[in-house]
């Protein structure tokens, strides 16, 4: 069974390369780049690893086929994440449920803003005075509305597989707009203690078609000295993660949890760990020690890159996550610290500068 699983798993890794090659010419890199910044406190503090281990309402976000292992009736998830100190915001909420013991559903939704963003190019009147009540405000928002299903395999005992029809509407104030719709898929197998998982994300190329308002952007580019944009639409290419983890029960009490995930990803040469202008791969790896199923502690890390120094050299660098997590009845709070700018100097105005996740989660039966 693990054999056959494996050969589906490679399969439908090269439709994607297949897939991903065809379309890379007409398609920009870090396109819609904001879905995969990560959700949840838990998963934030491990490193943004969850393919395989996936199992609460975040799991629409993650790999949905770990809806099919939600312990109750109704679960709800909610994040607020502040990134780059406080700049950016970036909220997520869920709902999931379970529909029988063969399928599940959730419904799931993205925020990424900055908000109050302010237009000055109106404060300099045509006398050259100063006007401060012609500032105007506006935001740059990027929205995603995720609809999973999950359902067990009844070829492959233990395997779980999903899908997400996710709907993509970004904003750039009065300047543009855009609208986007893509699939993915994922699939989760347990063994024992060990958990293996596939995130398919895009897997059709995710098509975004955006609407300048030209009237605006040529005012604000005559200023700036831009040229205007000419594309209106943009791809995605398919990204795909791979997924293990491994759980060790030490007494009745203390637990652990290991895992790490590959992500695979087709558009071109990335700062990451393994690169080539055909494929990318960037590993992390997280760590849950778990104490009576109530208190946890947790550890990850990834997104590693190689960045150039001012004397011209290169260091190496690794993103630290810590992240705590408090479990009482149906009520599960996570906390999570990510350290975005790891760098070792502040040459660049200032510390370094570290996100905080705050996640909350409640599931009950009635």
């Amino acid at each position: 069974m693990i054999r056959f699983t494996l050969r589906c798993f490679m399969a439908a890794l090269f439709i994607i390369v297949w897939s991903a090659a065809a379309a890379q010419v007409s398609a920009p890199k870090y396109s819609n780049e904001f879905l995969n910044i990560g959700v949840g406190g838990r998963a934030l503090g491990m490193g943004n690893v969850q393919a395989a281990i996936a199992n609460d309402a975040n799991a629409g976000y993650w790999n949905p086929a770990g809806l099919l292992r939600l312990q109750n009736r109704y679960n709800v998830s909610l994040m607020h994440s502040e990134l780059f100190a406080g700049i950016a915001k970036n909220d997520f909420a869920s709902f999931a449920m379970p529909l029988d013991t063969n399928s599940a559903l959730a419904v799931s939704v993205i925020r990424l803003a900055v908000d109050d963003i302010a237009d000055t190019r109106r404060l300099q009147n045509e006398y050259g005075y100063i006007q401060y009540d012609s500032i105007r405000f506006f935001s740059v928002a990027d929205y995603a509305m995720l609809l999973s299903y999950a359902r067990r395999s009844n070829l492959v005992e233990g395997l779980m597989l999903g899908a997400n029809a996710k709907i993509i509407y970004r904003n750039v104030g009065q300047f543009a707009n855009a609208y986007g719709f893509g699939v993915d898929v994922g699939a989760q197998l347990q063994r024992d203690n060990w958990q293996f998982g596939l995130m398919a994300k895009d897997i059709t190329t995710t098509f975004t078609a955006w609407t300048h308002n030209i009237e605006e952007l040529e005012e604000a580019y005559q200023q700036t000295g831009n040229d205007l944009p000419e594309s209106t639409a943009e791809l995605t290419l398919p990204r795909v993660v791979l997924g293990v983890g491994r759980s060790f029960q030490f007494n009745d009490k203390f637990s652990a949890l290991i895992a790490a995930d590959f992500d695979f990803t087709f558009d071109g040469k990335r700062n990451v760990l393994l690169k080539s202008d055909v494929v990318s791969l960037d590993p992390h790896i997280g760590l849950e020690l778990a104490y009576a199923n109530a208190v946890f502690v947790r550890g990850g890390i990834n997104n590693y890159q190689e960045t150039m120094n001012f004397d011209g050299g290169t260091t190496k660098r690794l993103q630290p996550n810590f992240g705590i997590g408090v479990k009482t009845g149906g009520l599960l709070l996570d906390l999570a610290l990510s350290r975005v700018n790891n760098s070792e100097s502040n040459a660049i105005g200032g510390t370094n500068t570290s996100s905080v996740i705050v996640s909350l989660g409640y599931s009950f039966d009635k």
